[in-house]
């Protein structure tokens, strides 16, 4: 099992270089509302030489799929060959509401847009007659879709962010991996096998194949102790959306109705501090690796036994800062040594 870590745009040059040093094999910059994948990365590549760099992922109502191609083009230039492009559909929230796109077809605008990028990335002119990206779209031919950057030598590797049944069936048939942030081991063997079905669909195998979660990571020697310092991260995931939240819905068939009741309620009072406080600790060991070394170092041996190929460290959910976000990596670097799991 590799090593991978999430940056988001604070110190992003400064933990990917810590993240070289300790041999990690990715850097990941993921999209939210605090920055976007490609202004980071763009960062990255010039602040480092080996290490991989990708998104995790590129929300796809961002971007026309033409502007994708594009940048992730310049990164695979700018990086000499390292990027790798991970791209989602989002949700229902911000896609309307930041990007004013419908998230209707998810499925069938994912497969379109993936079909464009690998056209694109290929080279030569792309037109596309599909009911969710036309190109042109208006009928003027007369510039299709045509990169003029230094294109990748071989396929770039794509990985899709999926969480229903129908859309990691598609990730297993049309991409090279799969990244989900807020699993655990137990729902990424359930979704291994789902991937495994769709790449049976496309006559493709497991082998190469990349399977990416996103885990914080926190050492303290009691796990209480630990998870305190995650906690405003996951209320503000626990937050988005309101009470129809993905994240709350997990956690409440993972048996903590309770806990996610009080969270809200919280919440709609205006009491963030008391909502985090209210999220189970059991919901946070189970989702993330907390405790000491040694304790971190057995249970990474679920995730990688769960076919987890990479795990990436979400350092930024830990409430600290730059200098304790690099103690982090550092930290389960360690744990991945002592666990005797590291390829």
């Amino acid at each position: 099992m590799r090593l991978a870590a999430n940056l988001t745009y604070q110190g992003a040059g400064e933990l990917a270089r810590q993240a070289e040093r300790l041999d990690y094999d990715l850097v990941l910059a993921a999209e939210s509302p605090r920055s976007d994948a490609v202004s980071v990365l763009g960062l990255v590549a010039g602040a480092t030489s080996r290490i991989g760099i990708g998104s995790g992922v590129m929300q796809i109502p961002a971007r026309p799929p033409g502007a994708t191609a594009l940048a992730a083009a310049t990164l695979h230039a700018l990086s000499g060959g390292r990027f790798r492009l991970g791209l989602g559909v989002s949700n229902p929230h911000i896609s309307d509401g930041w990007y004013g796109v419908d998230f209707a077809h998810p499925l069938g605008r994912t497969r379109e847009y993936v079909d464009i990028v690998r056209r694109a990335l290929a080279g030569g002119p792309v037109r596309h007659d599909g009911p969710h990206f036309p190109l042109p779209a208006h009928g003027l031919g007369g510039a299709p879709l045509h990169l003029l950057t230094d294109l990748p030598p071989a396929r770039l590797p794509l990985y899709l962010g999926a969480v229903g049944p129908q859309s990691l069936r598609l990730a297993g048939e049309i991409a090279d991996g799969w990244v989900s942030g807020f699993t655990t081991p137990e729902l990424v063997a359930d979704s291994v096998r789902l991937l495994a079905a769709g790449r049976e669909r496309a006559g493709r195998t497991a082998e190469d194949f990349e399977v990416i979660p996103y885990v914080a990571v926190s050492v303290a020697d009691d796990p209480a102790e630990a998870a305190a310092g995650l906690r405003a991260h996951y209320a503000l995931l626990l937050a988005v959306g309101g009470a129809d939240n993905f994240y709350c819905g997990l956690a409440r068939r993972m048996g903590f109705d309770s806990g996610i009741d009080a969270f809200q309620e919280r919440m709609a009072a205006g009491d963030r501090a008391g909502a985090a406080a209210a999220i189970p600790l059991g919901f946070i060991d189970r989702t993330a690796l907390l405790g000491p070394v040694g304790r971190i170092a057995d249970r990474l041996h679920a995730w990688s036994e769960a076919g987890v190929t990479t795990l990436s460290v979400l350092a930024s959910a830990n409430d600290t800062d730059l200098e304790g976000r690099k103690r982090v990596l550092a930290h389960a670097a360690q744990a991945m040594e002592k666990a005797g799991l590291r390829t």
